[in-house]
């Protein structure tokens, strides 16, 4: 059983930083790509950021490039996404998700293990 528990989420001035982190259970981590969804209200889900198994290959959603970065530790089990300059467009909920294949995806139906979520708020 894979689960996914991500935290760091929280309340955040417009131009603010924070960083989402995602602890995974299970020991085949490090096989797998990992990747980042956001849900605003009323708002389909979309995709935000994405690592390939080894961390060596990223991908970004037009919308956070150049602001967010993803990064994983494969020692901890855990993938991050560095906020910076937050605007209060990104406020959403944001999960993180795993694929069985090392490679990633940015669509949501390739995406096999999904997170609870984490809110994050960004005031003007």
């Amino acid at each position: 059983q894979v689960q996914l528990v991500e935290s760091g989420g929280g309340l955040v001035q417009a131009g603010g930083s924070l960083r989402l982190s995602c602890s995974a259970s299970g020991r085949t981590f490090s096989a797998y790509a990992m990747g980042w969804f956001r849900q605003a209200p009323g708002k389909e889900r979309e995709f935000v950021a994405s690592i390939n198994w080894s961390g060596g290959s990223t991908s970004y959603a037009d919308s956070v490039k150049g602001r967010f970065t993803i990064s994983r530790d494969n020692d901890k089990n855990t993938v991050y996404l560095q906020m910076n300059s937050l605007k209060p467009e990104d406020t959403a909920v944001y999960y993180c998700a795993r694929r069985t294949r090392p490679s990633p995806s940015t669509l949501i139906q390739l995406y096999d293990y999904w997170g609870q979520g984490t809110q994050v708020t960004v005031s003007s």
